[in-house]
């Protein structure tokens, strides 16, 4: 067994501003549910899943991986080094992702607590750094095992820090592509495409995801140092301009305080119906800001690019890990220790739960060539969808060093029409489209059939491609 180094002592998901109140974002048909957690434990949930008998596992920033069966808590494994992500595999034993290595944990005499603590790998450096997380693992259809390495504080080490890796079956360890900065969140989906999260901060404007793919480099420099045949320092060798030129785009990038400020792993919808009128789409925790959004994503040239819109809020502490149970409900692994969080609780467990109810709120937004189409869960009432029943305003992000970025050349944008459909249940709004922006597009005036104002009424799209 492992022994725990103790030096918890700060954050690694990045929120440098005040903590502040935000309105309640609440749809109609859902509610959450608080479990009682382990008494007199610091239950800092930082890695979660669930197995075919819906057993949930925790892994705890402390060292702890826990187990709940039919509402009781008991201690599966402990001596782990903070780890940051848990998966139950195929066979029923319990992957680790943890500082200095991917563990596996092995029940072997069905007793409910570990016996083998069997390394899966560590061929990346740790310097008793406190923010050299490690996070995943997810599992392709191959068997690979993917995960992500956090930068140390002072934005490097060396050792492969920055880097996105892989496991194959046989245990060879594989680093496959690099710039990545603080990727709290790996998700795959069911085309076996993987998608992480990264934290605003230095090269990093706002929070953002990407679509992860092997020898590509995704915009923090520190990590070009271990990338295969570079030598010395990346400042002698690319302006800003390079890097910009050598940098992957965000698909979506998540307005700082808006949406999101410390953006967890994407969790897909797979409940078929069992969680609401949002199937196939990704909802995602945030820390610092105690809330869930959702990312709609759609293929425009064969790219990748989508939308960002904040679904609930008002969670009891920090949301950093998301989790579906086989019966449609929403876990929620939470921890605020660092920076803190809009919830006033340190650490706990929810979940989201759906009664029935269809909510009203945007569906979906698809981009068109002369602007965009925005779906909805009910019929609108058709005296609300006029131009002033909407308004849009665009920006970007600088690249840079700097931590973050402000929005560069907000702007309002025209609306030239909204047209709304035979049916009633999505609307096309005309405007000027241009590529490289932000687009905030606000519905405030929209009523449905029903007489009902959508809980979140501001939707951002990042537009990367247009049309052809």
């Amino acid at each position: 067994m492992m022994k725990q180094i103790t030096a918890l002592s700060c954050l690694f998901f990045v929120c440098c501003s005040q903590v502040l109140a935000a309105p309640l974002y609440k749809p109609d048909g859902y509610h959450t549910e608080t479990i009682e957690t382990p008494r007199d434990v610091r239950f800092h949930i930082t890695g979660m899943d669930s197995d075919k008998n819906g057993l949930v596992y925790v892994a705890t920033r402390f060292g702890d991986v826990w187990m709940l069966k039919d509402n009781n808590w008991s201690k599966f494994a402990s001596g782990l080094h903070e780890p940051t992500g848990l998966l139950v595999d195929d066979d029923g034993s319990i992957l680790v992702a943890h500082k200095p290595q991917l563990t596996r944990l092995v029940d072997i005499d069905n007793d409910g607590v570990a016996e083998d603590y069997i390394h899966v790998a560590s061929g990346w450096e740790f310097h008793n750094d406190y923010h050299e997380f490690n996070f995943g693992p997810v599992k392709d259809k191959a068997g690979n095992l993917h995960g992500t390495l956090n930068l140390g504080f002072q934005g490097g080490w060396g050792g492969y820090r920055g880097f996105a890796y892989k496991v194959t079956p046989k245990g060879e360890w594989l680093p496959y592509s690099w710039g990545l900065r603080s990727p709290a969140g790996i998700g795959i989906n069911q085309k076996d495409e993987i998608f992480f999260t990264d934290n605003q901060g230095g090269w990093v404007g706002t929070s953002k995801m990407h679509l992860l793919e092997e020898g590509k480099f995704y915009g923090q420099p520190s990590s070009l140092m271990n990338v295969p045949g570079n030598t010395g320092k990346w400042q002698d060798k690319y302006s800003v301009e390079d890097l910009d030129k050598m940098r992957e785009k965000p698909i979506v990038q998540f307005p700082h305080g808006e949406i999101a400020k410390s953006p967890g792993n994407p969790e897909w919808d797979l409940t078929q119906g069992q969680f609401g009128p949002f199937k196939d789409q990704i909802f995602m925790p945030d820390l610092t800001m105690s809330n869930i959004f959702r990312v709609l994503l759609e293929k425009v040239n064969g790219k990748y690019q989508g939308a960002a819109i904040t679904f609930m809020n008002g969670f009891q502490s920090g949301n950093i890990r998301a989790e579906f149970d086989q019966k449609g409900q929403l876990w929620i692994g939470q921890t605020a220790r660092g920076w803190g969080a809009e919830g006033n609780k340190p650490f706990g467990l929810q979940k989201v739960v759906w009664d029935g109810t269809n909510p009203f709120e945007l569906l979906n937004i698809k981009l068109t060539k002369t602007g965009f189409r925005l779906f909805f869960t009910e019929a609108l009432k058709a005296e609300s969808v006029n131009l002033k029943s909407f308004a849009v305003q665009q920006w970007h992000y600088h690249y840079h060093q700097k931590y973050g970025s402000e929005k560069v050349d907000l702007a309002s944008v025209k609306i030239a029409n909204v047209e709304l459909s035979k049916d009633k249940t999505y609307v096309d709004i005309t405007m000027p489209l241009t590529a490289g922006k932000i687009v905030e597009i606000a519905f405030e005036g929209v009523v449905s059939a029903s007489q009902r104002k959508p809980s979140s009424t501001k939707v951002f799209y990042t537009l990367n491609e247009i049309y052809n």
